[in-house]
């Protein structure tokens, strides 16, 4: 049994959480930080994931051997995990949204 990939995956979200839990606290502080680029950003690295993901799995399915199912697993579990963090950010956002525009001013 393979848990390499298995392993570096953990490592891998471990290490985001610990950026994103920084990057929460340190955000405020930075001077001229622009939203708009932030999630710009945000979304076209879950992009490049999801293209990643998707060339794997058409290399795998043309029996490509340096493409094994571990790769094309781990790559597609990648991907939907940073999606549906996305849509959950996108989520939060929108309720933000609703509810500064609902306050009474």
């Amino acid at each position: 049994m393979n848990t390499q990939g298995i392993d570096q995956l953990l490592s891998q979200l471990r290490a985001a959480s610990a950026l994103a839990g920084a990057g929460a606290e340190a955000q405020p502080a930075a001077e001229g930080a622009d939203f708009a680029a932030l999630l710009k950003s945000s979304v076209d690295q879950v992009n490049s994931g999801q293209q990643d993901a998707s060339a794997l799995v058409k290399e795998f399915e043309l029996g490509n051997p340096n493409a094994n199912l571990q790769d094309v697993m781990m790559s597609l579990q990648k991907a939907n995990l940073s999606f549906q963090t996305m849509v959950q950010v996108r989520n939060k956002l929108v309720t933000a949204y609703q509810e500064i525009m609902n306050m009474q001013v």
